[in-house]
């Protein structure tokens, strides 16, 4: 390899960033499949500023930000399972982050009066207190990285991406019914 090849290629690299699930795209590549690297690159990568602002300046979590932001909409508080649903994950994964949470006193958990297998999940005054402190936190590095983007961008970003969920949900809801008449079980 000459020397001239060997110093363009750190240059490319610089130009293009790190390593991230886009960097094995060619542009041939079918335009869905590159959409969908661009949308899991852009979520890992926000997603990577928040976690590390999180862990910095407040000792949390991402997992514990967001329920402590769902409660915090419910003063009424909401049940492990609509809990689990917001945040689509599975009522194993919230359980010991809740768990967790009580201990810390961030949270109260209490049976659903009437359905003792119910259990329904509050914000405390120290849970409230934590989010209130986090939440400034979390918009303003939210903000920090989607600044390249103008209002109007952002709106039109947002109206693109509830299309691409709403063609997700309908596809996700079609594919049993294709899956059975196709036989297949998986």
């Amino acid at each position: 390899m000459s020397g001239a090849s060997q110093s363009i290629a750190p240059a490319a690299k610089a130009e293009t960033g790190p390593a991230d699930f886009e960097t094995r795209l060619r542009q041939d590549d079918r335009i869905e499949l590159r959409a969908w690297l661009r949308l899991l690159t852009c979520t890992s990568l926000l997603e990577r500023v928040v976690r590390r602002g999180l862990r910095e300046e407040f000792g949390s979590t991402l997992p514990r930000l967001e329920i402590l932001a769902q409660l915090e909409r419910e003063p009424a508080g909401l049940t492990m399972g609509d809990l689990s649903q917001r945040l689509m994950v599975t009522n194993g994964n919230v359980t010991g982050l809740i768990d967790r949470m009580v201990a810390e006193g961030l949270v109260a958990r209490r049976a659903q009066p009437g359905d003792r297998r119910i259990q329904v999940v509050r914000l405390t005054a120290s849970g409230k207190q934590a989010f209130d402190a986090m939440a400034p936190a979390h918009q303003a590095w939210i903000t920090t990285m989607m600044g390249a983007l103008s209002r109007a961008e952002l709106a039109q970003l947002h109206a693109l991406l509830a299309k691409l969920k709403h063609s997700i949900v309908r596809a996700d809801g079609l594919a049993p019914a294709r899956q059975a008449a196709n036989g297949d079980s998986e």
